[in-house]
């Protein structure tokens, strides 16, 4: 047992661990498996580590902690962390913004990295050629590519862990958990840009299989496509195979399938709008009377946050270059478009006091604000802890 696998062991005891496959990058005899629904990483052979490998992961982990990034010059918004600029998003190429889960404003960035640098290479996610139904890592080099390659993936991908990281990518784009892992592990010289985007967190596998049967459709090897979302905003859940599809509304996959199905570590996760990003995306819904998103059909818009110097030129250049089309944002129409990320993070500390007082260790998460947060809605945040309490305490009865 080496230092470095002792404590890839004791972050997957505590269900702690993400997923995100950091550490089979740090010790190439590990990798990631698929066995309980969510990615853990096993030991398939002898250690083959990177020097300083614990080190790292200790820093990196985001099973065991996480920072705030706080760039210099920043602004900083105590929801929507620091950012040089905020705006509505939308790609300027109507099939980019179409095909996109939301504006399509992170396929532009793709389109636009590609089209500027014939040797570009990002790292991103896609569905498995070979299995529709599952998630890969995919590196992107054409503008096709980028497009084909939009829209959301509702399902466990380690993004973090493909080797083409180690190979000085000019862009990756990841869950924040995955952005997080890879600013601080600084694996290589030439760190790449960092995209990310808002994560509700990601649900087992079985609950794309499930939703599938539940639409009447066939067993999941027959699939031969799978799209989560896009072809419109928010677009539909759709699963073809040979001789039809299956498909439902996007409130009723994520809302009554997919989100209940999301890890633990996601429950208790500080970063769920990517503070670790250079820039990161985000739906930008429309809000009724009550504050709550509306999700009827129209035409895409993101939310768009350079949350550093270098996310903002990107972003400018971009837009310079006609692959993005911009406007301003106010930070309390986020929020208000975004009522679960702000519900999530403002109750974070007490989630988190309450699962540690019922024996369920969290990572350690620094310069997020989370007590003042909490302290802000003191009756709320009591009930908050008391519910993990008591949740948390039931689960690890039962041996979950």
């Amino acid at each position: 047992m080496t230092a470095l696998r002792d404590r890839v062991r004791s972050v997957v005891a505590a269900d702690a661990c993400s997923g995100c496959g950091l550490c089979t990058l740090l010790d190439r005899g590990l990798e990631m498996s698929e066995a309980t629904g969510y990615l853990r990483p096993v030991e398939a052979g002898v250690p083959a580590e990177l020097d300083g490998a614990a080190t790292i992961f200790d820093r990196a982990c985001p099973g065991r902690r996480m920072d705030a990034q706080r760039p210099e010059g920043a602004q900083r918004h105590p929801l929507l962390g620091s950012y040089f600029g905020m705006w509505v998003a939308s790609a300027t190429d109507e099939e980019a913004r179409f095909r996109g889960s939301s504006g399509g404003a992170l396929t532009a960035l793709h389109q636009w990295l590609v089209s500027r640098d014939v040797d570009a290479r990002i790292v991103s996610a896609t569905a498995s050629p070979a299995a529709p139904s599952r998630t890969v890592p995919v590196t992107i080099t054409t503008k096709a590519q980028a497009l084909a390659s939009a829209g959301s993936r509702y399902a466990p991908v380690a993004v973090a862990g493909d080797p083409a990281i180690l190979e000085a990518p000019t862009a990756v784009t990841g869950k924040p958990c995955e952005v997080s892992a890879l600013r601080a592990a600084r694996l290589t010289d030439d760190a790449p840009l960092l995209l990310s985007f808002f994560c509700a967190g990601t649900p087992n596998q079985s609950a794309t299989e499930k939703l599938v049967r539940d639409l009447g459709g066939p067993e999941i090897s027959e699939v031969t496509s799978l799209r989560y979302r896009g072809d419109g905003w928010p677009g539909r859940f759709v699963a073809a195979f040979d001789g039809g599809e299956v498909s439902t509304d996007y409130e009723n996959s994520w809302g009554s399938t997919l989100g209940p199905a999301t890890q633990w570590r996601c429950k208790i996760c500080p970063d769920g709008i990517g503070e670790s990003a250079d820039v990161v995306a985000a739906d930008s819904w429309e809000t009724d009377e009550r504050g709550y998103p509306v999700f009827d059909e129209g035409a895409g818009q993101s939310a768009l946050i350079a949350r550093t110097p270098r996310g903002l030129a990107a972003v400018l250049a971009a837009e310079e270059a006609g692959f993005l089309q911009l406007r301003p944002l106010d930070p309390p129409a986020l929020v208000s478009a975004q009522p679960l990320q702000a519900s999530r993070r403002t109750f974070l500390f007490a989630r988190l006091l309450g699962s540690r007082l019922a024996g369920r260790p969290a990572p350690r998460y620094r310069g997020y604000g989370l007590l003042r947060l909490t302290l802000s809605a003191p009756r709320t945040a009591v009930r908050t802890a008391r519910g993990t309490f008591r949740r948390v305490r039931t689960a690890l009865k039962a041996g979950r």
